[in-house]
């Protein structure tokens, strides 16, 4: 059976047996693969430890019929201890990397990859407020799957805005004559900032005030999770956002 390399993000792992691991990740060229690690949880493992959620690792597995089997790792990108040493940062690591879980097969690109990457990467650095980056992130990782949130013309008849409300289920910004009855109104403001999280305009992301990250932060979520037919578990933990750690 044929062996192939690539790099990837560890998302998920589970316990098979007694030292092994399946191993979900989401690849550069391969999209996602499962796959089993053999004998990681032993103490003598010499790349068990590269294997665990939020590393970023060049992988050489060998083709299974079913799953495939890790046969080396090489470490890429250890982000897991500075991630896990903050709550914040973990939480919405654990967002991040569920949502990626969630893509289809045909949705796991490349571009998905270094998305995901780039996510992490900053999360672990404390670039940005933990919040923020996956506020991007989400909004970036629906438009990557072909469900960008219209945020200027009305999404359902297209409009020209600015426009003061927002319906997920409707694609994003709506006019007053498109709003379902009963649609909270939402501040231009709060339409900025979310092209600003779509564009990765950090100066004006990272100087916005905590109310106006908190409305958009509730859009952002309530929008992905309607794309994803499903809730996002990890979104539950989220705690308040805070300032960006260094910011007065």
């Amino acid at each position: 059976m044929p062996t192939y390399r690539d790099e990837a993000v560890i998302l998920r792992t589970h316990k098979l047996g007694e030292a092994d691991r399946i191993v979900t990740m989401l690849s550069r060229r391969h999209g996602k693969i499962r796959a089993v690690a053999k004998g990681v949880r032993r103490t003598s493992s010499k790349f068990g430890s590269r294997l665990e959620p939020f590393m970023v690792a060049d992988v050489q597995l060998y083709q299974g019929r079913s799953l495939d089997i890790v046969q080396q790792a090489e470490s890429l990108g250890s982000y897991g201890s500075d991630i896990a040493a903050h709550y914040d940062r973990f939480t919405s690591a654990n967002a991040m990397v569920e949502t990626a879980d969630r893509l289809s097969d045909s949705e796991a690109t490349p571009e998905q990859y270094l998305l995901l990457v780039g996510g992490l990467r900053a999360l672990s650095r404390g670039e940005h407020s933990a919040r923020s980056i996956l506020d991007s992130y989400l909004l970036r990782v629906m438009a990557l799957s072909g469900w960008a949130p219209s945020l200027g013309d009305c999404a359902r008849c297209a409009a020209p805005g600015p426009h003061a409300h927002f319906v997920g289920q409707l694609g994003g910004a709506v006019c007053v004559n498109c709003a379902p009855a009963g649609s909270p109104r939402v501040a231009e403001k709060t339409l900025s900032l979310l092209r600003s999280l779509m564009a990765g305009e950090w100066e004006a992301i990272d100087a916005a005030p905590l109310t106006d990250t908190a409305a958009a932060s509730g859009l952002v979520a309530a929008y992905a999770q309607w794309h994803l037919e499903r809730g996002i578990r990890s979104l539950a933990h989220l705690v308040a956002d805070t300032p960006r750690e260094g910011a007065r």
